[in-house]
Order: structure tokens, then C-alpha cells, then sequence
């Protein structure tokens, strides 16, 4: 079984293997992060080809870094805030009206805790998903295997360990539900106060 194959596979593999895939991907971020910002559409022309997916209208501010870009996927109408980190051994997704605040984190990697296992340099890597409008407050890091529900607001400083459902409110460490969405907080009743 070869080295990718056990990635897909959510087993422990070698990432020494992808090191030529990691360097012309970290190349590629480097020269993102150095366009100056009022160059929008050279931005978004090499974000599309960092990328494996996206659709038209989606801004990312710098800088910004990725392991691979061609595992991850973004939706219509996608934010991100300054300082967007996203380790994509695994397939990242994200669904439209996504909003990310600066500082996150998507964590797909991890590693054993044998230590024999750990001082090989093996790491494994298992997917993260983020629904339909979904907003992460700032410094919110989301772990590998995590989905994310739709109609979701992540708060600031949250670590997301494990999945959270559509519909609710949740913060903390570890980020946990704290309260469904009401109808008073959704268009047309939501005013401003």
C-alpha cells in the first residue's frame, strides 16, 4: 500500500513521501502572502490554482497557509480573516457563506501517541468538514474528523474537538453546544440594537 493510499485511508502513513507536493504548495502560499493586497484579482487567480476547489466569489486574506490546497474546497460567498491556517493532509470542505475570523486553525493532521510510533515521524490524517453558513470566531482551532453543522456560530478561542450539530451556538475548550439558534436571531425578526 503506498504512502498515499494509507492517507486516504485515515491510517498512519509517512508524510516524508508528499515532501515535493508540501514544498511547491508552501511556494505557491509564500507568493500569495506577497501580493500586495490591492492586487485583488492576481490574489484570486493563484488562490485558484493553491486551491482544489472553488466557486466565484470568496476573499482570503494574507497570510494565509495551507499544506496542499488541492484537499481543500470552498464554497460561494467565503471569507477569511488574516492568519488562516489550514493543514489539509486530510480533504478539508467548506460550504457557502462561510466566515472565518483571523487567527483560525483547520487541523486535519495528527499524530500517534505511542512514542515509537510519534519519533518515526508518522502522522495520520482524517477529514474535516464545515457546513453552509457557518461563522468561527477568531482563534478558533477545529481538530481532525470534526464536521460542522449548518447555520452554526463557532465562538472566539474555541477548540473543536468533536462534531457539532446544525443550528446552535458553540464555544469554549472543548467547544461545545451552548444554545440552539432562535427565530428571533434570524432574518427578518434580527434587528441591529
Amino acid at each position: 500500500m503506498t504512502e498515499r493510499e494509507k492517507r486516504a485511508a485515515k491510517m498512519l502513513y509517512n508524510p516524508q513521501a508528499f515532501a515535493a507536493e508540501l514544498n511547491e504548495c508552501k511556494d505557491k502560499c509564500f507568493e500569495y502572502n506577497n501580493i500586495k493586497p490591492s492586487m485583488e484579482e492576481k490574489k484570486k487567480e493563484l488562490m485558484k490554482k493553491i486551491l482544489g476547489k472553488t466557486k466565484n466569489f470568496f476573499r482570503i486574506e494574507s497570510p494565509f497557509w495551507c499544506d496542499f490546497g488541492y484537499n481543500t474546497e470552498i464554497g460561494e460567498n467565503f471569507y477569511a480573516n488574516h492568519n488562516l491556517v489550514i493543514l489539509d493532509c486530510g480533504k478539508v470542505t467548506f460550504g457557502d457563506n462561510v466566515f472565518i475570523a483571523p487567527d483560525c486553525g483547520f487541523y486535519t493532521a495528527g499524530h500517534p501517541i505511542d512514542t515509537e510510533q510519534r519519533n518515526q515521524g508518522l502522522e495520520y490524517a482524517y477529514p474535516i468538514t464545515v457546513g453552509n453558513n457557518v461563522w468561527i470566531g477568531g482563534g478558533t482551532k477545529v481538530m481532525p474528523g470534526v464536521t460542522i453543522g449548518n447555520n452554526v456560530v463557532i465562538g472566539a478561542g474555541s477548540i473543536v474537538t468533536k462534531d457539532i450539530p446544525d443550528n446552535v451556538v458553540a464555544y469554549g475548550n472543548p467547544c461545545k453546544v451552548i444554545r440552539p439558534i432562535t427565530d428571533k436571531e434570524t432574518p427578518p425578526n434580527f434587528k441591529l440594537p
